[in-house]
């Protein structure tokens, strides 16, 4: 055996194992396309339908940044705002999330809540941090997506009803649909709505009180406009000016009182003359009128730098 062979022989030999068909390399990438796969059949599955609503004014409304909302709860969301074919209206394309898909159907309300003084008083004033959005009221009809919008917030009455009382005036003055209805000072129910009477002698404004508020409201109660400033002066007093709070000033109010003791309780549409002022007998009346449920609420009142609330400034 010569040297050649020997080395020949001694030569290490190559191991051959096989190799494992799915390389660490390829999975990485099949898991994250299996959570992308994931996702966006989460994101599909959450989608609801499609609706268009056409408003006078989108101002403000912006796609994938204006919201829906119902109940405080983000509903959907704007995709796009464009002119209608004859420009005389603005559609807006929106989707609804999937648990909100019931809203889509007819009779529901849709309006754009904007921070502004109107005929609901001072609202939408979150939105100026948050920006404008569109709130719904559902409906009870069959499938829609197709809506026009209202120009003004609906007035919904509570579910537990309400008195509905009728007041005549020869004007309407400074009342508007939402002015708040006061007893001592406190709101008690909302002005619902107005129109001519059947003679066009004059106005009859609607009134709701609430429920628990109704047995307040007597036949012989007296109703006058507590909307504006009211003046008085007197020799020892001097100027005296006065006002229930911002929220009659803007929109104008209702006050009544009930004298003592009380007579029989207001039905559903009782009709009561509406006086222009207050007698001063009636700011003395106290009856004794128990109420039910809960505790009546003051309206919301601004600061006292923006407003003097019940108190007066005198100039001698």
């Amino acid at each position: 055996m010569n040297q050649a062979e020997s080395g020949a022989r001694e030569l290490p030999r190559a191991k051959i194992t096989r190799q494992s068909r799915l390389s660490l390399v390829w999975v990485v990438p099949l898991v994250a396309a299996l959570v992308a796969g994931w996702l966006v059949f989460k994101y599909v599955r959450q989608l609801g339908p499609v609706i268009r609503i056409q408003f006078s004014d989108a101002n403000e409304i912006k796609p994938n940044q204006t919201t829906l909302r119902y109940r405080g709860v983000q509903v959907g969301e704007v995709l796009s705002v464009q002119l209608t074919p004859d420009a005389q209206q603005v559609e807006v394309r929106a989707r609804l999330d999937r648990s909100a898909a019931g809203l889509a159907r007819a009779g529901s309300v849709f309006w754009i809540v904007r921070p502004e003084v109107g005929a609901g008083g001072l609202h939408g004033l979150e939105t100026i941090v948050s920006g404008s959005y569109i709130q719904v009221e559902p409906g009870g009809g069959g499938e829609q997506t197709k809506f026009i919008g209202a120009e003004e917030p609906p007035l919904l009455k509570s579910a537990a009803g309400g008195l509905e009382i009728i007041l005549t005036t020869p004007t309407l003055g400074s009342l508007s649909i939402g002015a708040p209805v006061y007893y001592r000072g406190l709101a008690v129910g909302t002005v619902q709505y107005y129109v001519l009477a059947n003679d066009s002698t004059a106005v009859n404004v609607h009134l709701l009180l609430e429920t628990n508020f109704a047995p307040l409201v007597r036949m012989d109660s007296k109703f006058w406009n507590a909307g504006g400033i009211s003046a008085h002066f007197g020799l020892f007093s001097g100027l005296s000016l006065g006002a229930e709070n911002l929220k009659s000033l803007v929109i104008g109010g209702i006050a009544f009182a009930t004298p003592s003791p009380p007579g029989v309780m207001a039905t559903n549409g009782a009709i009561f003359p509406l006086n222009d002022k207050a007698d001063s007998k009636w700011l003395d009346w106290s009856p004794a009128i128990i109420i039910t449920n809960a505790p009546a609420k003051a309206s919301p009142s601004p600061p006292a730098s923006l407003l003097l609330n019940g108190a007066s400034l005198n100039a001698k």
